[in-house]
């Protein structure tokens, strides 16, 4: 009787196919279909890493071109010969434009690269050069950029009216009010009165050569000259209050506020900036 269950027990249990369970492992496993697979994702890594490396390239060029196109207008204005040339190349008015020429206002004004924008005046800079910038490091690119400025044009043995908007506010919101924004990045170049740009274009107008056409007809200084007041910081301490902004007003008996100096005590260097 037990030999008799157990048979049933054994009869009733299904019994798998040997031919079945080898044809699942082969389909599973099969070598072509894993090679396919494994070409197909090598293939698609390829051409994903072609187009990448193809977009960082035209990335870096178009930067470099925009800059170049940049500096050679900002250059056509210091030249008046080819004032008349660069108006014959505008479309005529049948002529649809593909592209417009120039930016917006707007966009000029603001952008750190610097653009030329004939606009944008300095009254009364009309015979030097005015950098408007910050001796402060607590923007380590910001300083660097107005270092960097500073010292492209002391290698040119010029005297720069340096605005340093750290030593006095009163630049700052200068700056402000000539192009018509709030914030401003720093450095910001004029030259004869016209706007030039930010530090990426005096960069590139330095490496190509054309500031040192424009920066021609300005008188040179003597090598190593600096001045004695200051020391080439553009300020000085207020005589009238020692740098303390406040006076004793004998007749009040009152100390008052000395509107000779700035919010620092400070006034321009008599010496080298009159």
């Amino acid at each position: 009787m037990a030999e008799m269950g157990k048979n049933k027990v054994k009869s009733s249990m299904p019994q798998s196919s040997p031919s079945g369970f080898l044809n699942r492992s082969f389909t599973m496993n099969s070598p072509s279909t894993v090679d396919s697979k494994h070409t197909k994702v090598q293939f698609f890594l390829k051409n994903q890493q072609s187009q990448n490396r193809a977009a960082s390239v035209n990335k870096i060029h178009e930067p470099m071109d925009s800059v170049k196109g940049k500096v050679k207008q900002l250059c056509s204005l210091f030249e008046p010969g080819k004032s008349s040339s660069s108006s014959s190349n505008l479309p005529s008015p049948k002529e649809p434009a593909s592209k417009p020429l120039l930016r917006s206002t707007k966009s000029m004004t603001y952008s750190s690269s610097g653009f030329i924008n004939p606009s944008i005046r300095l009254p009364g800079t009309e015979d030097r050069i005015v950098v408007y910038l910050t001796s402060l490091r607590g923007i380590r690119r910001t300083f660097e950029d107005c270092y960097a400025v500073k010292m492209i044009f002391r290698g040119f043995r010029l005297w720069v009216d340096e605005r340093d908007i750290s030593m006095d506010i009163a630049y700052k919101k200068e700056l402000q009010r000539v192009l018509k924004v709030k914030d401003v990045t720093l450095p910001q170049v004029f030259i004869k009165g016209k706007y030039i740009g930010g530090a990426d274009v005096i960069k590139s107008m330095f490496e190509m050569g054309e500031l040192a056409k424009i920066l021609d007809d300005f008188p040179r200084r003597q090598p190593g000259f600096v001045c004695n007041a200051c020391g080439d910081v553009r300020f000085v301490p207020c005589g009238n209050c020692n740098g303390s902004r406040k006076m004793f007003d004998d007749d009040e008996g009152l100390l008052k506020r000395c509107f000779e100096c700035n919010e620092n005590g400070l006034i321009r260097c008599p010496a080298c900036c009159d």
